[in-house]
């Protein structure tokens, strides 16, 4: 036992040290039947044996003669078996063996899981030792009640523990069964005597015909008995209690009189007075109505279906190759076989790029061995990109993913046409594409509630992020919401510049919507970031959690324009290459995002980031913890595919738009819809033809810091380390921040404003991105005659 490594290979064969029996499904069915006959068998036995064991008790010892007839239903085979069982056994408790006998058999038949069948057979004896021995209280000698061992075991108890002893063990035993076997506790047999006793009140007080007489009823009956005088010693069984429904009304209204008075008094109830809730709010609602955000483009119409591109109306949708799925499935079981991996069950589910076969191994192997068999199985089946789930989630398989050979193109004619889009209730809905099953998937970017997403060059990542928009064009209104696109390369969202009027949202002063220049990314990632704060700050006002209850407040009218309240449309930031932008700009890009993946979902704020090259200097931890959502193309390594989604797979993609999608969950493979470039360009001519807002949506105004600072222009209000800090950037020759945190033991906010002191000083130059500021000041003379300088005036 010290040593359970076993020798792979040992004279050209395989030896196991651990023994053991295993029989195939085919034995466990001819076996579960067989069991299942001999359990009906027993139980019509016993059953006839209940009415003709005395009648065969002679045969018993002539079971060999042919001449002798038993009158059991079984013959001498149930008249024999049945004695042994029920006489010289265990009584009638012994149908408890027939039973143990048939569901054993039930579950090698249909291969039910084993388990389980223990605690039947361990129960199942117990409580027929329990009813044998019960039994034989009542039977004077062995006979049919308890058997021959229930006779012999109560006997034996009595000789020990006598008559109370023996009563107290059964009540125990019968106690411990009732509560670890059947769960039942005394305050569950309390609540069920409680419900009894109510119901049997319940009856009882429906069934007296007195308790029927209202108090009214009996009122009136008084009085008419008054008015005919019959009031002395009549019964009250003989007064009649039909009353009309008239006299009924008449008593109700007298009945308020006072006996001793003839004056009637009538009480009236004076009625509450309606109240209304935000009088101003309700009266603006009556007059003008609802706020409709879309009515300034009352006219709009959204973009038809007939734009994009039906690119399977010939093929009629998915083909279904019957000869690849057999011989694909052929070479997955002949491949396990070989790894003495054998297999119960077998599903096939055609998709569009890629078929899942799930299978369901026999009982005993290992989940871990057949994961490792990914490469074999794909060498087997000639196949780039297999991909084992094991187990699949929610289902006791185990998923083989294969690509088929034809794959069928999922437009975004198909996927924007669905019902599952059509009818989404969501705030932000996107049509992803189409699940192996060839089902819409349809996900909300407000519940994401950012997206971040990854993929090698040419594997459908622009692609994907145009189907993106393109699903919210179709489906949202220009004031609804805005888009900002930040696009590095300059080409892959140029065509969206025809809708800047509508969909765009814009810095002020700028000619160009769709940003290029990192420069101005930076810019409006911090007027964002303004834009998000002065968000919260009119959430706050409007006492509300989010953009969705304060655009119902607005709507209502329930808030005053005049205390700056508006409408809000949602803000969609795109970044269609963030790797550049990180290379480029560094932190000063990086702080922005996380503060606004942080932050920003509450107030209708969504980032969509995409990369393709998703290496832990570009996607960082802070990054990745505010992403829940990720979208992996295929990438080109294992270490690029668990950086996007923490786990392995993505390397296995076949490409063309194949891709794996996860919200902080499972993995969801997805063909990706395919919308070309002409189609997003006949989208966007359509909208832009429309009547439109006379400019961009604009976001708040940023002063970036190339744009030179005033601060602490006032030579009083410098730090107290600003002169050595100037003496250290002029002997470095190196304008930066990061180098007086190093030199004066800084942090870095404190170094930052000493920077920004520097350059209203004049001593070093503006900000110029990622590289370090120009020293503007040559030596130390200048430096004291500059400081001078300004001391003396």
């Amino acid at each position: 036992m010290a040593n359970k490594k076993i020798s792979p290979k040992k004279n050209g064969t395989t030896k196991s040290k651990k023994p053991g029996f295993k029989i195939s499904r085919q034995q466990k069915v001819v076996l579960g039947s067989f069991l299942m006959l001999l359990g009906i068998a027993l139980f019509i036995a016993f059953i006839s044996f209940l009415f003709n064991w005395q009648a065969d008790q002679s045969t018993l010892n002539e079971l060999g003669n042919r001449e002798v007839v038993a009158k059991n239903w079984m013959s001498k085979f149930g008249a024999a078996i049945s004695d042994f069982f029920i006489y010289k056994g265990f009584g009638i408790s012994a149908f408890i063996v027939a039973g143990l006998i048939t569901v054993s058999g039930v579950y090698l038949f249909f291969g039910y899981q084993l388990k389980n069948l223990f605690l039947y057979w361990f129960w199942g004896v117990l409580l027929m030792l329990w009813w044998a021995v019960f039994f034989g209280f009542f039977a004077e000698q062995s006979g049919l009640l308890g058997g021959r061992i229930g006779f012999e075991l109560n006997d034996y108890l009595q000789d020990y523990i006598g008559f109370v002893g023996t009563l107290l063990l059964l009540t125990f035993l019968l106690i411990t069964y009732l509560a670890i076997r059947l769960k039942i506790s005394p305050e569950m047999v309390g609540q069920y005597l409680k419900n009894q006793k109510k119901e049997i009140k319940t009856d009882f007080d429906s069934s007296n015909p007195s308790a029927k007489i209202t108090s009214e009823e009996k009122d009136w009956v008084s009085e008419a008995i008054k008015e005919k005088g019959k009031i002395k010693e009549e019964p009250k069984t003989k007064i009649d209690f039909s009353i009309s429904e008239e006299k009924k009304k008449e008593t109700s209204k007298s009945k308020v009189a006072s006996p001793e008075a003839e004056v009637q008094m009538e009480v009236e109830t004076p009625e509450e007075e309606e109240q209304e809730i935000d009088t101003l709010s309700s009266k603006l609602i009556r007059d003008f109505g609802e706020f409709d955000p879309t009515l300034e483009l009352k006219n709009y119409k959204w973009p038809t279906i007939d734009l994009l591109k039906d690119y399977n109306i010939n093929s009629g949708g998915i083909t279904v190759d019957q000869e690849e799925l057999e011989e694909n499935k052929n070479k997955i079981v002949e491949t396990l076989k070989n790894y003495k991996i054998e297999i119960a069950q077998i599903k096939a589910t055609v998709g569009p790029t890629v078929t899942l076969y799930e299978i369901v191994p026999e009982a005993g192997i290992r989940i871990s061995k057949i994961k490792n068999l990914e490469d074999d199985i794909a060498l087997s089946l000639s196949a780039l990109g297999i991909r084992i789930i094991a187990p699949i989630p929610g289902k006791g398989t185990i998923g083989i993913e294969v690509p088929n050979k034809n794959s069928t193109i999922v437009s975004m004619r198909s996927v924007i046409a669905s019902p599952k889009f059509q009818n989404a209730e969501m705030e932000l809905p996107l049509a992803l594409g189409k699940t192996i099953s060839n089902e819409t998937f349809v996900v909300d970017l407000a519940k994401m509630p950012h997206l971040l997403m990854a993929g090698a060059t040419g594997q459908g990542k622009s692609v994907g992020l145009n189907a993106i928009l393109a699903s919210l064009l179709y489906c949202k209104h220009p004031a609804e919401v805005k888009f900002v696109l930040v696009d590095p390369k300059k080409v892959e969202l140029t065509l969206f510049n025809k809708i800047e009027r509508h969909y765009l949202a814009k810095l002020p002063n700028t000619d160009d919507a769709i940003i290029t220049d990192n420069a101005k990314v930076i810019n409006t990632l911090n007027s964002l970031c303004i834009e998000m704060d002065d968000r919260y700050n009119l959430l706050k006002d409007a006492m509300v959690r989010n953009i969705k209850e304060y655009n119902v407040k607005f709507k209502a009218r329930k808030l005053n324009p005049e205390n700056g309240h508006k409408f809000l449309p949602y803000i969609v930031l795109v970044i269609d290459e963030f790797a550049d932008l990180i290379m480029t700009a560094g932190k000063e890009v990086e702080t922005p995002i996380a503060r606004l993946a942080q932050l920003a979902r509450a107030i209708g704020i969504h980032l969509i980031i995409a990369t393709q090259r998703p290496s832990v200097n570009v996607i960082t931890g802070i990054i990745k913890a505010n992403f829940p959502a990720r979208i992996a193309f295929r990438v080109t390594s294992k270490i690029d595919s668990r950086t996007i989604l923490d786990s392995s797979g993505a390397d296995q993609l076949i490409g063309r738009g194949d891709m794996l999608f996860t919200q902080g969950n499972d993995l969801i493979r997805l063909q990706c819809a395919f919308v070309d470039t002409p189609e997003i360009e006949k989208i966007t001519e359509f909208i832009g033809s429309q009547k439109a807002y006379p400019d961009a949506h604009l976001l708040p105004e940023y002063d970036g810091e190339e744009s030179g600072t005033s601060l602490d222009i006032d030579v009083s209000e410098r730090d107290k380390l600003f002169r050595e800090a100037a003496e250290t950037i002029v002997v470095a020759q190196q304008g930066s921040a990061s180098l007086l945190q190093r030199k004066l033991k800084l942090g870095y906010n404190r170094a930052g404003r000493i920077i920004d002191q520097l350059e209203a000083a004049g001593i070093v130059g503006p900000f110029e991105g990622s590289k370090a500021r120009q020293v503007l000041i040559s030596d130390m003379v200048s430096l004291d005659r500059l400081l001078n300088d300004e001391i003396n005036n």
